[in-house]
């Protein structure tokens, strides 16, 4: 079995370094596309609408989770966990394609909100690329089989995810003027 498990990690642990560095590095070459292409024609506010609802909703899943694993209910944890992830991809996949549509929008507030807003989008952004490699590397673990390893990474991707997909809400409640 530890000989299987070994090999996967041979396949596995590369694709997720890869996945962990291109994530990133795709989002900021969008973000500095010099021309947006609006595929499917959506007002300003439509994809950060969406990604509120889906980080809203996937908050709520780490948070039930968390407590099914608490309460050592494991296959309803595992299948709750993998939907909070489905919900994360699918974020990803929507961010993706509003910047390929949208041009950025500043924010306009002012006074000590503006350095509340700032200190909520830096963290959440600086948060954003390092859940990419904990999420895949505590799925992986879990998925394999490898417990004591997945217990080990998901006490620090727990709170990390769940810090990143509530301050998106916040992002959004703070621009939602501005759209």
């Amino acid at each position: 079995m530890k000989t299987t498990l070994k090999e996967s990690d041979k396949v596995a642990v590369p694709v997720i370094i890869a996945l962990s560095i291109a994530v990133p590095v795709i989002v900021l070459v969008l973000m500095l596309l010099p021309e947006r292409y609006n595929i499917f024609g959506a007002d300003a506010i439509t994809f950060p609408l969406f990604h509120g609802l889906l980080n809203f909703l996937t908050a709520i899943l780490l948070i039930i989770g968390f407590f099914f694993m608490k309460a050592e209910k494991y296959i309803q944890h595992r299948n709750t966990m993998i939907a909070a992830f489905g919900l994360s991809v699918i974020f990803l996949l929507s961010y993706v394609l509003s910047k390929i549509s949208n041009e950025p929008v500043p924010y306009g507030g002012e006074g000590v909100l503006r350095y509340v807003y700032f200190f909520i989008l830096i963290t959440h952004i600086v948060l954003s690329g390092i859940i990419v490699p904990l999420v895949l590397f505590t799925m992986y673990r879990g998925l394999s089989g490898q417990y004591d390893k997945h217990a080990k990474i998901a006490r620090w991707t727990f709170p990390i995810w769940l810090y990143v997909a509530i301050t998106g809400v916040l992002v959004f409640l703070f621009m939602m003027p501005y759209y």
